[in-house]
């Protein structure tokens, strides 16, 4: 049965790229991004420098102004504008949970996970996912790989990897930006770079910054309360570029920023609920959600010969949150939770190209290490006020020797092989936890240990010196094999398997016992795809079409029970299936238009949870059917400038927030039909004047102020009489300045 339904999913996907000529792999650059000489976008999705057409992968990138035309100014907007994406966070836009193809933490929301998306800054892997919530500036481009990146990104990637590649130097000249704006909710927001050449195409410096501070989105009614999702945001880059051969290219980078915006609302409670609207909450302790995140890194190629090159990439980065969430939207103490947690992170990579006579490849090594320090508080309706206090620290080391070659079999025909051997070693220790007593802020006294305590929460007597530790290894090689062909007349077309992985982990959320910590088998996914991709009518329209088949077992999932006791588990097997479509299409000079449309099957070929059959249920945060549509209008020349129209809209049918969907485990008050959000479109649009130097933009997202719930939570499961709901961001509007020079 499942490969009938690929063969129709494949037929179904060549019928549209067929009927509309199909896909274009991320909208066309303006004139100052990185293109090809023929004006596509250059990317480095396998390790080397491309153009996008010419890659056999399913591939979205979006370069700098790009996002700025769309209104994506957070990496956890990206979802408005690349096919079968999702992104949802309990914490508004902290720690973003990036889901592809279906495929992402599902309903984790501890902060030790891994992603199975792995997030890049500049190829550098970030372990952390508090430093995945990041704001967008002075970005050359961003590019989406669709599918598990098991060779040359092969960092627990079973969805696939996202890389944000920042602006560098160029070695001539002197140039920049200054960008200032302000709308809604009294927001103000202020970002620019500028660049200096110290010594022509040798050495030059590239600074850039960012701003945003504005009032919350989500008005709170309780008396003196704060309003929630809130902006308060300061991030800088500092690149420095030095070139003293032309063999030689060093790129070092800094980075810092920070976050104070206050927490994102939740819809929780009900009987609170009465008489507000969607976007207000009645809430006495909307606290802050306080992040930082900063990072070194050094990139260094050396040419040895016109056919093979030396590419080192070393990077020390480090960061910490401190999360307080009101976690049950009522003007009284019912859930209060402080995360806190610190990270370290180191990584080294070195990476060998070469490219000769019907021969490319690309291999290497790969080190990373990650730590994190953990200290959660639970604030409980516990009769006194108390809670729980948790400890823990982990400690992650990757190891890695990859390789993926690229071999001519006959003019136009290429076939690639690809491996990677990961060694991947983690450590779970100093973890204690205790239950206490005392209210939200106060002095907490300990009453009880409870991890390691294998019983009931309030069993064991008090221990300050007791503590647990694990460890655990795992090995994986994974790959990818692939053949392609190009056509005299340009089209690409190209199939695949790709085998993914993502690391065993330990369940972050066990605090109420230490029988719930342990740790649980790698997630796999193997993955088959057929894709085309090419032009028609010269410049008239880009396209692309990928299908594709994943067998994906072991997905890691957080299995909340009454107690309240949290459990990592695996889903032993699942299936996914789905095709996607983009395009472009350029009728007529001044006039754009950019489509894509994404459509996803998502099932648990086997699962039990708490006694419930799942088997058959849909994977969590994957929607059916995901579309985007706009254009951008050269609508006039006036006043030696252009005024141009760019609205998009962006669908997506019904999502499940849990794996139960709407059923609900026998013997437990869960409501899981609560935890979905149905099919919504969001319409923006933006209206700007610019010229040679100057940009002025008037914008306005999600102008019909659609309701809807960007993450849920099953507590009633856990013990409590509500579920955890967040919505998603209400209208905003606004305007910008930007003067480049």
């Amino acid at each position: 049965m499942a490969a009938l339904s690929f063969t129709r999913v494949i037929l179904a996907a060549l019928a549209v790229s067929t009927s509309t000529l199909a896909m274009a792999q991320g909208a066309p650059p303006p004139a100052d991004e990185s293109t090809a000489t023929d004006g596509d976008i250059v990317v480095t999705a396998q390790r080397r420098e491309q153009s996008l057409l010419d890659v056999p992968l399913a591939v979205t990138a979006l370069g700098g102004d790009t996002l700025a035309d769309r209104g994506i100014t957070n990496s956890a907007q990206l979802g408005d504008a690349v096919p079968n994406l999702q992104i949802n966070s309990p914490y508004g836009d902290t720690q973003p949970n990036f889901s592809l193809r279906g495929i992402g933490v599902a309903n984790e929301y501890n902060s030790n996970q891994a992603s199975p998306v792995g997030v890049y800054l500049d190829d550098v892997y970030l372990a952390p996912r508090t430093s995945h919530g990041m704001g967008l500036f002075d970005l050359d481009r961003i590019e989406v790989l669709r599918g598990p990146q098991g060779t040359l990104f092969g960092r627990n990637t079973t969805g696939g990897a996202i890389n944000f590649i920042t602006k560098k130097p160029d070695l001539s000249g002197t140039n920049g930006y200054l960008q200032v704006g302000y709308a809604n909710f009294d927001t103000f927001a202020a970002q620019g770079a500028a660049e200096a050449t110290l010594a022509e195409d040798v050495a030059g410096l590239r600074l850039a910054v960012n701003y945003a501070k504005g009032d919350g989105q989500i008005k709170n009614v309780f008396p003196g309360g704060r309003d929630a999702a809130s902006v308060d945001t300061l991030q800088g880059r500092a690149s420095l570029r030095v070139k003293p051969t032309e063999t030689l290219d060093i790129v070092l980078r800094a980075y810092a920023g920070r976050d104070r915006g206050t927490q994102a609302a939740v819809h929780g409670l009900q009987p609170f609920r009465t008489g507000l609207g969607f976007f207000e909450t009645n809430e006495n302790r909307i606290g802050e959600n306080r992040t930082d995140a900063w990072g070194f890194s050094g990139n260094i190629s050396l040419e040895l010969s016109d056919t093979l090159s030396l590419t080192s990439i070393t990077s020390y980065d480090g960061g910490k949150q401190n999360l307080q969430q009101a976690a049950d939207g009522a003007p009284i103490d019912v859930l209060d939770i402080n995360w806190r947690s610190s990270y370290r992170q180191f990584s080294q990579e070195l990476r060998a190209n070469y490219d000769g006579d019907g021969l490319t490849f690309v291999g290497g090594l790969f080190y990373g290490w990650d730590r994190n320090i953990t200290d959660n508080t639970f604030n409980l309706p516990l009769p006194p006020a108390g809670g729980f206090f948790q400890h823990y620290r982990q400690v992650r080391k990757s190891y890695a020797v990859f390789g993926q070659a690229d071999i001519d079999l006959a003019d136009r025909l290429v076939l690639t092989l690809g491996a990677r051997y990961t060694k991947d070693k983690s450590r779970y220790d100093d973890a204690f936890a205790y239950l206490f007593v005392g209210g939200v802020g106060d002095p907490q006294t300990p009453l009880a240990t409870t991890v390691p305590c294998p019983g009931v929460a309030g069993t064991c007597p008090y221990d300050p010196d007791a503590r647990f530790a694990l460890a655990d290894t795992n090995n994986a090689l994974t790959g990818r094999v692939a053949l392609s062909y190009t056509f005299d007349d340009g089209p690409l077309v190209y199939a695949s398997y790709n085998r993914g992985y993502r690391a065993g982990a330990v369940n972050g959320g066990g605090y109420t016992s230490s029988s719930g910590i342990g740790y649980i088998e790698p997630e796999r996914v193997n993955a088959y795809e057929i894709g085309i991709k090419g032009r028609a009518g010269g410049r008239l329209l880009t396209y692309a079409a990928s299908a594709f088949y994943y067998d994906y077992s072991n997905q890691q999932l957080q299995d909340t029970r009454a107690g309240p006791v949290s459990f990592l588990v695996n889903a032993p097997s699942s299936e996914v299936y789905g095709f996607e479509v983009e395009t472009t299409l350029r009728p007529v000079d001044g006039f754009r238009v950019d489509a894509s449309l994404g459509w996803l099957h998502s099932k648990y070929k086997e699962l039990t949870l708490q006694g419930a059959d799942l088997s058959g249920n849909s994977l969590p945060f994957a929607p059916k059917l995901t579309a985007q549509l706009g254009f951008e209008w050269d609508v006039v020349d006036l006043a030696g400038g252009t005024i141009t129209f760019a609205p998009n809209m962006a669908y997506s049918s019904r999502q499940y927030f849990s794996p139960f969907n709407e059923i609900d485990a026998p013997g437990t008050p869960q409501v899981n039909s609560e935890l979905q959000q149905g099919a919504n479109a969001k319409v923006n649009a933006s209206l700007s004047w610019s010229n040679d130097a100057l940009t002025i933009r008037a914008f306005a997202n999600n102008i019909f102020e659609r309701k809807t719930y960007g993450y849920g939570l099953d507590l009633r499961g856990a013990g409590f009489p509500y579920n955890f709901l967040v919505p998603s961001a209400p209208r905003t509007y606004g305007v910008s300045l930007r003067y480049s020079f």
